[in-house]
């Protein structure tokens, strides 16, 4: 039997380092794209707003925050010119987060950079490669709730879908 290793695999540590380097490489595309002003929770923000007008509580529990928390970010992207606020229609208690024209390119450009990253990183390893880290990243989400919620926001992969 072979000599178990004493040192544990530091995965936290490299999927830091490697959060890291994706957030630069956001910054630095975005930046390129006409946009210097990204901001590391934009990227989900801007995308659950592409679907449409959301009340600041949705989005809240979308992103996984209280309500407080969502309306921070929000006004963060009203600042910035790419959200935009109204009272509901339909309930004058809620308050209704739609994009910008300018918010809808930021959107896109950000749907762009992932997709771009997303393709490097798929043209340095084997597609079973990616499967299994797609395997091992659920595998550290801390529960069933965040795991329920992962598949909602992000499908597991599937071997067809890294085919060309």
């Amino acid at each position: 039997m072979p000599d178990q290793s004493s040192s544990v695999y530091r995965f936290g540590d490299l999927l830091a380092l490697a959060r890291e380097y994706w957030v630069r490489d956001m910054t630095e595309g975005l930046a390129e794209l006409g946009f210097p002003d990204y901001r590391r929770s934009d990227a989900l923000l801007v995308r659950v707003l592409l679907r449409g007008p959301r009340p600041v509580g949705r989005i809240g529990t979308a992103l996984n925050v209280s309500r407080q928390a969502a309306r921070k970010l929000v006004t963060g992207l009203e600042r910035r010119g790419y959200a935009q606020t109204s009272t509901s229609a339909t309930d004058a208690r809620q308050l209704e987060v739609s994009l910008t024209p300018r918010g809808e390119e930021f959107a896109i450009a950000i749907v762009a950079t992932i997709d771009g990253l997303n393709r490097r990183i798929a043209e340095r390893v084997d597609p079973t490669q990616l499967l299994a880290a797609d395997a091992v990243l659920r595998a550290a989400l801390p529960d069933e709730h965040a795991r329920r919620r992962a598949e909602r926001l992000i499908p597991p992969l599937r071997p067809n879908d890294l085919e060309p």
